[in-house]
Order: C-alpha cells, then sequence, then structure tokens
C-alpha cells in the first residue's frame, strides 16, 4: 500500500511563464532517460524482486517511491512554467489580445502546441519532441546485478541530459527544480554503485560515471552543501533494511559519507493550479460546488449517525 503527503519534495520557484523551457523539461519527464522511466522501472523491479534479498529489495523500491515525489515536482512545474503563458512577454511575445490579436496566439509558435490544445497548459507524458512516454524504455532484467547495472547507466544519463537542459533556460522556476533532480540522481547512482560494491561489483571500471562536474552551477552547488547528494529515502512505515547498503563512505571517493534517512528533511507547499478560462478549464462552477458541499455534509452526517448506533470506531481511537 502506498499513503500520499500532499506536500512537494523541493520547492517550486516563481518567474516568468516560459513554454520553450517547459517543452525542454519534457524530456526530463517523458523522455527515454526521464523522471517516468526511473519511477516505473524502480518499481517494476521491486514489484517483481525474487530472492530473500530484503536490503537491495528495500534500496530499489524506496528510490523508486521518491522517483514518484519527482514526477510530481516535474509535471507541477511545467504547469507552472505553462500557467498564464498566454501573459507571457519574453522577447517574442506582445500583452494578451493586444491589437486583437488571439489570447492564445503565442501557443502556436512553441515546439510542442500540445501543451496549449491537449494539456490545458499542464505537463503531459511525452518527451520533448511530443512522442509519447513509452513503457518499452523500462528494464526489468530479474536478474539484481544488471538490473543495478541497468539503473546506474540510467541515472548517469538522467543527470547529464538534465545538466544540459539547466544550460537553455535562465528560468528560475526551470533551473531550481531541474538543480534538485541533478543532485538527487547524483545520491541515486551512488545507492546502485554502493549496492554493486556490496556485491563484489567493480563497477568503475566497466561503467565509468561520465566525469562532469554539475557543482558549477549555484542552484546545484547550495544544494550539494546541504548534504542532499549523499542521503537516501526509505519512505517507509514499516521499517527498511536500506541502511544495511547505503551507508559507509561514498563510492565517488570524496571523502562524503551516505546517510540513509526515512524521509527528506523538509516538505514543501504543493500549490493548486489557478482555472485557466482560455482554455475551457474551470474549476468547480457553483452548481458542482453546491454538490460538492452537500456531499460532504451528507457523509459527515452519515458517520456521524453510525457511530452514534454503534459507538466510536476501535480503529480510530481519537474519532
Amino acid at each position: 500500500m502506498f499513503y500520499h503527503v500532499k506536500n512537494l519534495i523541493h520547492p517550486i520557484v516563481d518567474d516568468q511563464p516560459d513554454p520553450s523551457a517547459a517543452n525542454a523539461l519534457q524530456e526530463g519527464l517523458g523522455g527515454q532517460f526521464g523522471e517516468m522511466r526511473t519511477m516505473m522501472q524502480f518499481l517494476f523491479q521491486s514489484f517483481n524482486f525474487r530472492g530473500n534479498g530484503i536490503p537491495y529489495l528495500d534500496l530499489i523500491q524506496g528510490i523508486g517511491l521518491e522517483e514518484i515525489s519527482h514526477v510530481e515536482l516535474v509535471t507541477k512545474t511545467i504547469s507552472k512554467l505553462l500557467d498564464g503563458a498566454p501573459g507571457y512577454y519574453g522577447d517574442k511575445f506582445d500583452t494578451p489580445s493586444a491589437g486583437g490579436v488571439p489570447v492564445m496566439e503565442m501557443a502556436k509558435e512553441q515546439q510542442n502546441p500540445h501543451h496549449f490544445i491537449m494539456g490545458a497548459q499542464g505537463a503531459l507524458p511525452v518527451d520533448a519532441a511530443g512522442n509519447p512516454w513509452s513503457g518499452s524504455y523500462v528494464h526489468n532484467h530479474g536478474n539484481l546485478v544488471l538490473d543495478l547495472m541497468d539503473n546506474l547507466v540510467l541515472e548517469a544519463t538522467g543527470r547529464l541530459q538534465k545538466s544540459r537542459i539547466y544550460q537553455m533556460s535562465s528560468n528560475k522556476t526551470l533551473r531550481s527544480t531541474i538543480s534538485f533532480l541533478i543532485v538527487r540522481d547524483e545520491a541515486h547512482q551512488m545507492a546502485f554503485a554502493k549496492a554493486l560494491e556490496t556485491l563484489g561489483v567493480n563497477w568503475a571500471k566497466v561503467l565509468p560515471v561520465p566525469k562532469f562536474d554539475a557543482s558549477q552551477f549555484p542552484e546545484v552547488r547550495k544544494l550539494m552543501d546541504q548534504g542532499i547528494h549523499r542521503e537516501q529515502y526509505t519512505f517507509r512505515l514499516d521499517g527498511s533494511m536500506m541502511d544495511q547498503i547505503f551507508q559507509g563512505s561514498s563510492p565517488s571517493n570524496d571523502g562524503t559519507e551516505l546517510v540513509t534517512m526515512a524521509e527528506p528533511r523538509e516538505s514543501f507547499p504543493n500549490p493548486i493550479a489557478p482555472e485557466r478560462p482560455e482554455e475551457f478549464a474551470p474549476g468547480l462552477d457553483p452548481e458542482l460546488q453546491k454538490l460538492a458541499d452537500a456531499f460532504e455534509e451528507f457523509k459527515e452526517k452519515t458517520l456521524k449517525d453510525m457511530e452514534d448506533k454503534a459507538g466510536p470506531n476501535p480503529r480510530n481511537p481519537e474519532g
């Protein structure tokens, strides 16, 4: 079972809408090495895990659970970059409707007009070219060493691509989120590398991690100074054996130590997207809101009547 906390794993920084930046970030979401693949690959490997290697199962599953939060963060960031884009004040676009210009005319100038036609200024499960995400990206070999090697390649390649996306835009919204993902990808690289080391695999000779210094990016350096590139989270309520693997010196041999934690030290508000009338994407209109409120009142009254008849719920001692 899974439990959801309605917070984000990283804050979304405010800046002007930027549809082109949103399009680039789609690669980090629905591309072959994007967050949707890491989420699905690690979860499928954990669901199909064979044998009694529980610490390795906990490691793969813990990272897979974190990837769910990354998918949520990236989709929220893309939506933020798109939301209100008819009012985009970049070099190319005028004030909306100035001189009779259609309110979303700028949408057709973007590389991915699907964001406006199909997505109502929201993220889509596609790459930067608009190609749909594919389940064929997911590798689940059923062999622990091969799975861990594949995961290390996936995280290393994803981190490399995100560093390229960082340099494609100066938009603060994009750079904040992409920097966080660069840092967390490094933590995941260290996790899979450490797991391979415990299995006697000299991964550094057969699979050298691409050498590049992402700390040159100020946002990345700030997060690394906080140490989150050496933390991994279990996201488990019933205990985890991940710390049997993710502990001790980092495989990067830079003098840092790996730390397993139940969850990140902080979480951040998850903003509600505003209505977009030009997309015919309203929220609850007054009639629907009235029905929703009436249902909530009915549900509360029904539960109270049931408790009055049956007594307190033994599974909810606080109720």
